[in-house]
């Protein structure tokens, strides 16, 4: 083996660690799962953050366009919850209220990172925490008990991710959803009906119902972007 050769064969070595982080950071997909908590706000709560808190999860995926801005799909499920007896508001005849149901939400949100995010690329600003934020676009369907509900949706919201390892993010999020319908915490046929409890009908998107998820998330980088590279 000649000198250069020997030459060579160091310099890979010592190269290695640096290729293999670089090539391994180019991926054009995430796919994983969120946990964390949902709440509503409406007619039984306007104005009190994560009151009657219940579980949501579900799974997401991200399109990667480069390292400040994403795509990203959503099914997530989650339970919400509201009761007028403990709301300042008092209802005609001094009825109460109170409902419970889960939701399934399905929708898309275009992500910028404030910060490049990525392993690998510290020459052009790459970094492994990021805070973010998100909008977009999505639909909500709540099943019986009493009347199917079947709505459009507008997602906004904040979120930080990190890079754990090479392919695999955490972070948290927090997001808020305003639906098109009124009709998310009537879950009876009988009684005070929380849709129109004052007989006045609301237009657009003015005095319809919310509600938010606060989720941690985990996901795990597919599909490199340029496979040579990664040769």
């Amino acid at each position: 083996m000649t000198v250069a050769q020997e030459i060579k064969i160091v310099f890979c070595l010592l190269m290695f660690p640096f290729c293999h982080i670089a090539a391994q950071e180019e991926y054009t997909w995430e796919l994983g799962g969120v946990i964390g908590g949902s709440f509503y706000m409406g007619d039984a709560n306007n104005s009190v953050p994560f009151k009657n808190t219940g579980l949501a999860g579900g799974v997401i995926a991200r399109y990667l366009l480069n390292p400040h801005m994403a795509i990203k799909g959503n099914l997530t499920a989650g339970r919400i919850s509201g009761d007028t007896r403990d709301f300042k508001n008092v209802y005609p005849y001094g009825e109460h209220a109170a409902f419970k149901r889960t939701l399934f939400d399905l929708g898309a949100q275009f992500e910028y990172n404030f910060l490049g995010y990525g392993i690998g690329n510290t020459y052009r600003g790459d970094r492994r925490f990021t805070p973010y934020i998100l909008g977009g676009l999505g639909f909500t369907f709540a099943p019986k008990p009493a009347k199917a509900v079947f709505t459009m949706n507008l997602p906004i919201g904040v979120g930080v991710k990190y890079k754990a390892s090479p392919r695999t993010n955490i972070g948290c999020e927090f997001t808020m959803r305003f639906s098109l319908s009124d009709r998310l915490d009537v879950t009876r046929r009988d009684g005070l009906q929380l849709e129109d409890s004052y007989q006045i009908k609301g237009k657009g998107w003015k005095n319809k119902d919310s509600y938010t998820f606060a989720v941690f998330f985990i996901t795990y980088d597919l599909f490199p972007r340029c496979k040579d590279c990664n040769n």
